[in-house]
């Protein structure tokens, strides 16, 4: 299995997890922003349909070099495209949002065991599979914490997950030339201004 696909898998675990314990009348109330509960859904489940999708289409040439270099520069968080694309996938979760979900989960447990480190052609370039699987397992990660809060769900990472995607999250900081503030802050050192983020 290539780099990355376990840590990836475990992500998508939890995140089932995490949707299976959302009350039956929650789909609809606030999830993250102005998102529902079933849009935010619907765009982390993106990062499981993305997967599936990227592999059928082979790029000819490496873009993106690596798994932070997919966050610099670019702006996914206010994007209208984003929101379109999140709002369109949590309606496609249907009337079992967990059940969608586990039919995903099982077409990524048959495909990445047996597919190479191929480059992808995905959103924002060209990349390895194994550059893009953090990119994905950082979202499923952070949103489904989001999740997670928004339902008053108690939960907590597996801890590959929970190290990938804060190594990634440390990753962004650098190339953004913010790591040093950022280290500042997690030795305890300074505070973080409000609304920091590093996506």
């Amino acid at each position: 299995m290539i780099p990355g696909a376990a840590t990836y898998l475990a992500a998508g675990r939890h995140f089932r997890g995490v949707l299976a314990q959302v009350p039956p009348d929650g789909w609809d109330k606030p999830g993250l922003g102005e998102w529902s509960v079933r849009t935010l859904a619907g765009h982390t489940s993106r990062a499981l349909v993305t997967v599936l999708a990227y592999l059928q289409r082979p790029a000819e040439k490496i873009d993106i070099a690596s798994p932070a270099a997919y966050f610099v520069g670019q702006d996914f968080s206010s994007s209208p495209g984003v929101t379109n694309r999140a709002v369109a996938a949590g309606q496609d979760l249907g009337a079992s949002p967990v059940e969608a979900v586990e039919r995903l989960l099982a077409q990524a447990g048959q495909v990445l065991p047996a597919v190479d480190d191929r480059v992808i052609e995905t959103i924002a370039g060209g990349m390895r599979l194994s550059d893009y699987l953090p990119t994905r397992i950082f979202e499923l990660a952070v949103h489904s914490v989001d999740l997670a809060a928004a339902c008053g769900i108690p939960t907590s990472l597996p801890a590959d997950v929970e190290l990938c995607a804060a190594k990634l999250a440390v990753e962004i900081a650098v190339a953004r030339g913010d790591g040093s503030r950022l280290l500042s802050a997690l030795t305890g050192r300074s505070a973080l201004p409000a609304g920091f983020s590093v996506v």
